[in-house]
């Protein structure tokens, strides 16, 4: 019956593609775009474990990719609200073609800094689109279309992410680094060609207030809708997963030895992707408010058995299936809520801070699994403790649920 059940809820998905044309144009220059960006970061770590760089620079290089999402955050929100979404969307994708393509120039430690440049304004850009993105799809739908568009456009980024990381394994490995980023740049050319031939009908009102007084617009929105506040913050903990420095330094301690570096880190990666492709697929329909607090305990056991069984590669792989089964549900359903409890007036400015706050806990997750490892602490331990952190987040929600008026994401 529950295999009936899957089957009938990922219909619902192919059903919303078919009648929503924009969002199924859309979720194809996603596909495309983010498959590009994950060739990109095996080939990056790769790099870097090839330069036999220390713990520190893998951390801070993992840090990059959020780092640039935090500082663009407080304006960022106030321009996608005062700005044409496509045009907007071309410019950022511009910008990732181009960095990528300059990637090709890094060859040794003394290029660091060109890595660490091209790494910091590519996911800029990229940060900047997925949130302009994300504030544009309540404009194009509302109710349960847009908790399905949302759940879809997670399954999307795991898809991405799940082959991207895959494919980029292989190719780094039988082509080389170099080829990888030449083929990145070019994935992102095409995705920019069909964003180009797609419109988008929404209306667009250019805000006569300056950027300075929509940020304290912003502001006194925040004073008088706490629960906005708290709902950032609930979403902000799926940054925790930020495991891409913990997964190179897991490959260079133990993996390193019984399998290529590149296929590894593409193994690792996609096994953790399927889970969270499928994760939506099995918790759609049963994951309510009131669930969401087992969700994060379930995330939580998930973490601990990884770092129980980390260091056997076959079954480091299966664990990883499982810490990714309950990501992709966390990340939908609190990024749903919030879209279900603000004002539209203030899609923009309210997604891109909380996106700055959810890349603030990736960045630091990032830090600290540096930090740890290089103060002489276990990988198992470091992975453990960012377990426990989900614990600290099923308490925060049910405090969230008693104190603060939350509407229902199915509503």
């Amino acid at each position: 019956m529950q295999i009936y059940d899957n089957l009938a809820f990922m219909n619902k998905y192919i059903q919303l593609l078919k009648t929503e044309t924009t969002l199924r144009k859309l979720s194809t220059v996603q596909l495309i775009a983010y498959f590009g960006a994950w060739f990109s970061n095996v080939a990056i770590y790769t790099l870097l474990l090839n330069m036999k760089v220390s713990p520190e620079v893998v951390a801070f290089t993992a840090m990059l990719h959020f780092l640039s999402g935090i500082i663009q955050a407080p304006f960022s929100g106030s321009i996608i609200d005062n700005m044409n979404p496509k045009k907007l969307m071309l410019i950022l994708v511009g910008i990732e073609i181009f960095t990528t393509l300059f990637l090709v120039l890094v060859n040794n430690l003394s290029d660091l800094w060109l890595l660490y440049t091209l790494v910091f304004i590519k996911m800029a850009a990229a940060s900047f689109y997925f949130t302009t993105e994300m504030s544009l799809l309540p404009k194009l739908m509302g109710g349960e279309k847009l908790k399905k568009a949302n759940e879809l456009h997670s399954i999307i980024w795991s898809l991405s992410y799940t082959l991207g990381m895959a494919f980029g394994g292989f190719v780094v490995y039988w082509f080389g680094i170099k080829m990888a980023f030449i083929l990145d740049a070019l994935m992102f050319v095409v995705a920019f060609l069909l964003l180009y031939r797609l419109e988008i009908e929404i209306e667009f009102i250019k805000s006569k207030e300056s950027l300075k007084e929509m940020m304290r617009d912003s502001f006194r929105y925040f004073k008088r809708t706490p629960q906005a506040i708290h709902l950032m913050l609930m979403h902000s903990f799926v940054g925790l997963t930020a495991f891409d420095a913990l997964v190179a330094l897991m490959v260079d301690k133990y993996y390193a030895s019984i399998i290529a570096t590149s296929l590894a880190l593409g193994l690792l990666h996609a096994s953790r992707a399927i889970g969270l492709v499928i994760g939506p697929i099995v918790f759609g329909n049963w994951i309510n408010n009131k669930r969401l607090v087992n969700v994060f305990v379930f995330q939580a056991f998930a973490i601990w058995l990884w770092a129980y069984l980390m260091e056997d590669f076959y079954m480091s792989l299966f664990a990883s299936v499982i810490v990714g089964l309950f990501t992709t549900t966390l990340w939908s359903y609190t990024y749903t809520l919030l879209q279900k409890n603000i004002e539209s007036k203030y899609y923009g400015r309210i997604v891109a801070y909380n996106d700055m706050l959810f890349l603030i806990s990736a960045t630091i997750t990032s830090y600290m699994i540096g930090f740890f490892a290089t103060k002489g602490f276990s990988l198992e331990f470091i992975a453990s403790l960012i377990g426990f952190g989900f614990i600290v987040g099923a308490i925060y929600f049910k405090w969230i649920l008693h104190t603060q008026n939350i509407k229902d994401a199915k509503n």
